[in-house]
């Protein structure tokens, strides 16, 4: 039995709500900072991860995955400078210190100083027009602006046609920091609106599950093929060059919860799972909506379940590349 497409489900939770309207700020105690620090930090970054950090500009932002020598992505990041020498990246809290760790066994006596910055800096969303400064960023995805407020401001990918921005302020000794104005937008709203832009971020269930096109990195600015040696980079390479992708991130709406790290199977074998959960959110009306990585032919025709419940699959918010 094929599965039934979004557009055939007109009146289901899965395309009813209209997010256009939403707009808000909310804090986001999920994210933790690293700070690279020193003359060599660009240098240093740009031999550990996905992008290129050695010719990151004052006015872009990247997103980037650290990786295993097997290719297998340990922590995603969105990095960007604060000035010539001071370079942030924004994980998940709950791989920070693994991934900090690993990250500074590379140092060596490269001329840079890694650190927990996560208490210096207040992480926000910003969703739809509470976005203060954010006329002041170029249309794409990736684009970094300074606010009059002393805060980074990074354009992030839309979701649901509704713009969003993350906003990044340095917290002062008595702990205060510039917040965003606009009205609170409830954090679930905000977790939702980040699963349907189809970009996942890697957290502690998923760390090592996935090369960057698992997760479609290679077709949202996440991978450079471009840059120079990194660990895991000619298995990343080799997993782009040579034949179709076998697995890649897709979006899922299902009837009842779902948890990052979560399998899913086919109905034609009940025993052997075709991907796994990579992000997910309840949607606002009914049900959960996910970012999963999937087996591309499970995709195809069949049944995609969890926990027993059929799972609808969603259009994706943007193209794959199909070329590099």
């Amino acid at each position: 039995m094929p599965q039934t497409p979004t557009s055939d489900l007109p009146n289901s939770a899965a395309t009813a709500f209209d997010a256009s309207g939403l707009h808000g700020v909310t804090r986001l105690p999920q994210w933790g900072v690293i700070r690279a620090k020193g003359e060599e930090a660009a240098k240093f970054l740009h031999g550990q991860l996905t992008q290129d950090f050695a010719l990151l500009g004052m006015s872009e932002a990247r997103l980037a995955a650290f990786c295993s020598a097997k290719g297998r992505m340990q922590a995603s990041f969105i990095g960007f400078r604060r000035d010539p020498e001071d370079i942030l990246l924004l994980c998940h809290q709950d791989v920070l210190a693994a991934t900090l760790k690993r990250l500074s066994m590379f140092v060596m006596r490269s001329k840079l100083k890694m650190s927990d910055a996560s208490a210096a800096f207040a992480v926000w969303g910003l969703a739809g027009q509470s976005a203060p400064g954010a006329e002041q960023l170029p249309t794409p995805p990736w684009s970094k602006a300074e606010t009059p407020q002393g805060a980074s401001l990074v354009r992030l990918y839309p979701s649901e046609g509704v713009a969003r921005a993350l906003w990044i302020a340095p917290v002062a000794e008595d702990g205060t920091s510039p917040k965003p104005q606009g009205p609170d937008l409830p954090a679930p709203l905000w977790d939702w609106l980040d699963v349907r832009s189809g970009i996942a971020a890697i957290s502690q269930p998923v760390v090592e599950a996935y090369v960057p096109q698992m997760l479609n990195y290679e077709s949202v600015g996440g991978v450079n093929f471009k840059k120079g040696c990194y660990p895991g980079q000619e298995v990343v390479a080799r997993s782009q060059f040579r034949g179709t992708l076998k697995r890649r991130a897709f979006l899922l709406h299902s009837s009842q919860p779902l948890s990052v790290g979560q399998e899913i199977f086919h109905d034609s074998d009940a025993e052997q799972p075709c991907g796994t959960v990579a992000s997910a959110a309840p949607h606002p009306v009914s049900g959960w909506d996910a970012v999963a990585s999937l087996q591309v032919s499970a995709t195809t025709q069949g049944v995609l379940l969890a926990a027993g419940e059929a799972l609808t699959l969603l259009p994706l918010p943007y193209p794959l590349l199909d070329d590099i």
